[in-house]
């Protein structure tokens, strides 16, 4: 699932708030320069100034878009900007002072060079903060990866437009030549070939892959069907506009990549109102949880070492959203040879093709069904320190579950679509059934009915359920 872009000026709260500070700095310091070293916020006027300066700086930014494209803005461009934005907002609080009749107590020097001090300030901060957020872009963590599907004759002005305009942060996985008809081992400008027409589906579907830019020569016709699989597997698929043909995507959106206007199409897209309220019940429910599982901790860590002595934690790879790993960690349920005997029970496994794994009595289990392992598997209290994996934006309270390598590496491409969302400590086809749902197929149709259904509403609704669900002992996690 794609988030859309914030837009407007809250797109660019950073600079906002930075040119807020900028202001008020450049205000203290005209105040020291014309009246010696003093807090201006101690005499009434110059107060009630600093507040209206205030306000004059957001209407100025509002309706001003003085941040309209400021990534993209080079050093001359950016200094007219601030001229032109430090200009109305001296000329305003000029306007104020004159129309409220308190220019006469107020240091007309002050004001010129609060001014002067705001352009230095506010340039040197706008032209600093683009170096930092272009510097930490490639790479840093949590930020989303870019496949590249283009032609041999155009692939390293792409590569060149995507890293030269990276504001957006990409992490350029690899490059697809759609015209190759063979194993293209070469790099463009550090970025490698990773697959051909041919080979890109399975590619996206066995690698970490958020989002894929299409960009064409017009005598190669548009791979329409590829491009629909994608978008059924879950991954954002940007277009240049210049090709746009009517994809399978249930949402679509037009934005910018680079240098290049797209059409962004996916199965379903969160504007950022919606993603900023989905991660922070994420966090608000992630401490609550994590505490709950330090008060969890004292009763079950020493049961689970009596029986079974070891570690009370275990963790394990699991596959993320669009294929990202990370680590997943549960209260330890089994015993520690758990995972070595799982080969030898695959023939118990309720679940055909092993798309999943689930048994009915299971002998690696700590004490049994009714032991310690049982018991905290029965009322789903080894998944609490999964809450961790949530506050740390691996996981968010309810997604789809996330599948195990060996599970991953049997996927099909309409399996995918699992993965187009965080995964969750709970789910649709958790609150439809649980472990009583053996048809892999089943479960591949809740998490889709879910990701493409998504709302803030749905997520509150399969939370309220997963409550009453785990009460009424409906299955396990």
């Amino acid at each position: 699932m794609y988030r859309k872009a914030d837009r407007g000026w809250l797109k660019h709260w950073d600079f906002t708030l930075l040119d807020g500070f900028c202001l008020q700095a450049a205000y203290v310091a005209a105040y020291w320069l014309r009246h010696g070293f003093g807090w201006p916020y101690v005499h009434q006027l110059y107060c009630n100034m600093a507040f209206v300066f205030v306000l004059i700086q957001i209407f100025v930014t509002f309706f001003g878009e003085s941040f309209k494209n400021v990534l993209k803005r080079g050093y001359y461009r950016e200094f007219s900007s601030a001229v032109k934005h430090v200009c109305l907002v001296i000329l305003i609080g000029a306007f104020y002072l004159f129309a409220t009749q308190k220019g006469e107590n107020y240091s007309r020097l002050t004001l010129v060079l609060t001014g002067v001090i705001y352009l230095a300030f506010t340039y040197a901060a706008r032209i600093g903060w683009k170096r930092w957020l272009k510097a930490r872009g490639v790479g840093a963590r949590g930020k989303r990866s870019l496949l590249i599907l283009t032609s041999r004759t155009m692939v390293d002005t792409v590569v060149q437009n995507i890293l030269a305009n990276n504001y957006e942060g990409f992490q350029v996985v690899g490059v697809a030549l759609i015209d190759d008809d063979k194993n293209n081992e070469k790099t463009y400008r550090g970025v490698a070939v990773v697959a051909n027409g041919e080979t890109v589906a399975e590619y996206v579907c066995r690698e970490w892959v958020d989002e894929i830019f299409v960009n064409l020569p017009e005598e190669i016709p548009l791979p329409q069907e590829l491009l629909n699989d994608f978008i059924e597997m879950g991954v954002t698929v940007h277009l240049k506009l210049v090709e746009v043909a009517k994809l399978s995507g249930k949402k679509h959106h037009v934005e910018r990549i680079g240098t290049y206007t797209v059409l962004t199409s996916s199965i379903n897209m969160a504007s950022w109102k919606q993603a900023f309220l989905k991660r922070t019940m994420d966090i608000a429910g992630g401490v609550v949880g994590c505490l709950i599982t330090g008060l969890l901790y004292v009763v079950v860590a020493p049961c689970i070492y009596i029986k079974s002595p070891g570690p009370i934690f275990f963790s394990q790879v699991r596959v993320g959203k669009n294929g990202k790993k990370f680590k997943l960690y549960k209260f330890r349920s089994m015993y520690m040879d758990a995972e070595k005997r799982k080969k030898e029970l695959m023939e118990q496994n309720r679940v055909k093709g092993g798309m999943m794994f689930k048994i009915d009595n299971d002998p690696r289990i700590i004490g049994g069904e009714k032991g310690i392992g049982g018991i905290i598997r029965k009322y789903s209290i080894d998944e609490f320190p999964q809450f961790w994996n949530v506050l740390k934006g691996d996981m968010s309270l309810v997604g789809t579950r996330p599948p195990t390598v060996d599970e991953w590496e049997k996927y099909d491409l309409r399996h995918r679509v699992r993965l187009a969302t965080k995964p969750g400590i709970t789910g649709m086809w958790q609150v439809s059934g649980r472990s009583d749902i053996t048809d892999f197929e089943e479960v591949v149709r809740l998490d889709r009915e879910y990701i493409v259904g998504w709302s803030i509403g749905l997520d509150v609704r399969i939370l309220v359920k997963t409550v009453g669900v785990v009460l009424l002992r409906r299955g396990a996690m």
